[in-house]
């Protein structure tokens, strides 16, 4: 079977995994999945019984949920590129710590920022959640940056998935204007490195519904239904 990721808009973290898949250039194809109309629906709780994405149907036919797994699994296809390292390597462990970092700090900081914003916070509620946010946001880019140094990719001289993973949540501030990005020059120029590059520019494109130019393997879009059966044909 061709992978299908089950990517959530708008603004998902599923971002990242489009711009892994992209990188990987492996055969894959993208089914679109509105929030929080269809991910909270029976029918997508049958594949990810949480209600979230990204979700991941593999070469196999199995449903994987969580960004960070996605990640590893993508990771152990792009070993010979870089992508992801064999386990038990010091870069292995690395990667992970990174991924791992992203996963709840660097992403957990932002969660009361879309809370305020999605659930219509208002008053002393919305000044408290924003605040605390904001203030969580600042401490995350302050220790990412300093993570950083001045290497040119978060591992190190060559990108991986967590450069991946890591431009998916970074580009959440343009939403929030939780901090000024300038005040973290490392972290600002990776992220400008990473909104120059074709991959993201092609994941951008795809959530936006503009016309969008593959680098790596994507195969086209196919439609929730479609995706479901054993051989998919592209919407």
């Amino acid at each position: 079977m061709t992978p299908i990721l089950f990517y959530g808009v708008p603004s998902g973290c599923s971002f990242g995994s489009i711009v892994a898949l992209e990188w990987l250039g492996q055969p894959y194809r993208l089914c679109r999945i509105e929030m929080p109309e269809m991910v909270t629906a029976e029918a997508y709780r049958r594949i990810n019984p949480v209600g979230e994405t990204p979700t991941l149907r593999t070469a196999s036919g199995d449903f994987l949920s969580e960004s960070m797994a996605i990640l590893n699994h993508i990771g152990a296809r792009g070993v010979d590129q870089g992508l992801g390292f064999a386990q038990g390597t010091r870069d292995f462990d690395r990667l992970n710590q990174a991924l791992a970092f992203l996963n709840t700090t660097f992403f957990g900081a932002y969660v009361p920022l879309w809370h305020a914003l999605e659930h219509g916070s208002e008053g002393m509620e919305k000044q408290v959640l924003v605040e605390f946010g904001r203030s969580r946001v600042r401490k995350a880019h302050a220790d990412l940056s300093a993570m950083l140094g001045d290497r040119p990719w978060l591992l190190g001289q060559q990108r991986t998935l967590a450069d991946a993973y890591f431009i998916g949540i970074a580009r959440w501030n343009e939403y929030h204007q939780a901090i000024d990005r300038r005040e973290f020059p490392n972290l600002q120029r990776l992220y400008d490195k990473l909104e120059a590059d074709p991959a993201v520019a092609f994941a951008h494109a795809i959530e936006d519904q503009r016309p969008a130019t593959s680098t790596g393997g994507f195969l086209g879009e196919v439609s929730f239904d479609a995706a479901l059966d054993r051989e998919p044909v592209a919407a």
